[in-house]
């Protein structure tokens, strides 16, 4: 059921700073108040804003959980997230209290497989650790047994988690050379199984002990927390890689570790860790890891896709309809 039009700009609160064109046009909508310094809002400042406003804009790295909606005013109606998890917001708390939740799905597939795609590259092929040992000036040139990685033409990737950017991250894949395997809550449509050429296995544990990469591209949800633990960790391959671009929590952090700091798995990318922004004193020193500062969505492009969606989100529910990007559970 549409809700009724408001008849003032609402007061709109976004918690960080977004892309220039996406602020000026906030600001010609609404009454619009911008986070100028880009600095994390603390939790008593997001209360002041919950209580505040009429819509909330927060990102992925704001906590709006059951004790900050709990003190949200009654004219808060809507928490227009820019990103497209949701793990970060209490729905079930934002739903009893009438408060619809929006998203910004889709604008972000592309740029997160691209960022995968070149974290399977890096990894076998050691980029990281090449770049360190040029900067290092200790490179004495080429050498036949030098810097030997692994190619990845021909290997199994194993894709956990066939959503839109799991897909993505497999069209890529086969372009080098990669036969594609994946593990789903849900088996995908036969056709698209059939255009990826992709191997589906009910059994995640069967797929990790027969992949040469495993690539996580599953939300966080708390189904998924720790869905990689140690005991299935101890499942791959000691030759095998682990490329995460999705959410930390997923994988057990300090079983990673550990499993890597043994060799007991060949490397992993990661673009993501369980307690961000702190990351593991353990995967700092090790070198068959590459460490990305959670960097997959960031191009702009992708950035201002994502604040166009949170303005027509907010405009079509100011205008008493309901917004196309609204969650309506966590759909995970």
């Amino acid at each position: 059921m549409a809700k009724q039009k408001m008849k003032r700009k609402p007061l709109v609160i976004v918690t960080r700073k977004l892309p220039d064109v996406i602020e000026t046009r906030l600001m010609e909508l609404f009454e619009t108040r911008l986070n100028l310094d880009d600095k994390a809002m603390g939790q008593a400042d997001i209360v002041r804003a919950v209580q505040e406003a009429d819509v909330l804009v927060p990102t992925v790295t704001d906590k709006i959980d059951a004790g900050v909606l709990a003190q949200a005013g009654p004219n808060l109606k809507l928490i227009a997230s820019f990103g497209t998890g949701v793990d970060h917001i209490d729905l079930a708390t934002a739903r009893s209290r009438g408060i619809s939740v929006t998203n910004t799905p889709g604008v972000l597939t592309e740029d997160t497989a691209d960022m995968t795609m070149a974290l399977i590259l890096a990894v076998p092929r050691r980029l990281a650790e090449g770049t360190r040992l040029v900067r290092s000036g200790e490179w004495t040139g080429w050498s036949p047994t030098s810097m030997l990685g692994h190619r990845i033409w021909g290997k199994r990737l194993g894709i956990l988690g066939m959503g839109r950017i799991g897909t993505a991250v497999a069209r890529r894949a086969r372009g080098f050379g990669l036969s594609i395997h994946y593990h789903n809550r849900r088996r995908v449509h036969p056709d698209l199984e059939s255009e990826l050429e992709a191997t589906y296995w009910d059994s995640l544990d069967q797929m990790l002990a027969h992949m040469d990469i495993v690539s996580i591209n599953c939300p966080h949800t708390p189904a998924t927390f720790h869905l990689l633990s140690a005991r299935r960790l101890k499942l791959l391959r000691p030759q095998a890689y682990i490329v995460n671009t999705s959410r930390g929590e997923v994988i057990d952090e300090n079983a990673l570790a550990r499993a890597l700091e043994a060799e007991a798995i060949a490397g992993a990318g990661l673009d993501v860790y369980e307690h961000e922004p702190a990351i593991n004193p353990k995967l700092l020193k090790l070198d068959n890891v590459v460490l990305l500062p959670h960097m997959g969505s960031a191009t702009l492009e992708g950035r201002v896709d994502m604040g166009e969606k949170v303005i027509i989100n907010i405009k079509t529910f100011v205008d008493g309809h309901n917004p196309p990007d609204r969650v309506l559970e966590t759909m995970f």
